[in-house]
């Protein structure tokens, strides 16, 4: 059984091993990076976000629809 054991953890092994480098792969053709302005807009989205919560919680009644 010992064989079978060493076998499943070579095979385990080398699955996550291709796995995290496809995976890096293809996080780094998704992500945004600084050229294309990922940064400037993950701000904007923090801001819009921000001035949302603000509006709601001030109770000024213009806030998003209930």
């Amino acid at each position: 059984m010992a064989i079978l054991t060493n076998k499943n953890a070579v095979v385990g092994w080398l699955v996550l091993r291709s796995g995290r480098r496809v995976a890096k792969l293809y996080v780094q053709d998704v992500a945004p990076s600084r050229r294309t302005g990922g940064a400037i807009a993950g701000a904007l989205g923090a801001a819009t976000a921000l001035l949302i919560v603000w509006r709601v919680k001030r109770g000024t009644g213009e806030g998003p629809a209930e």
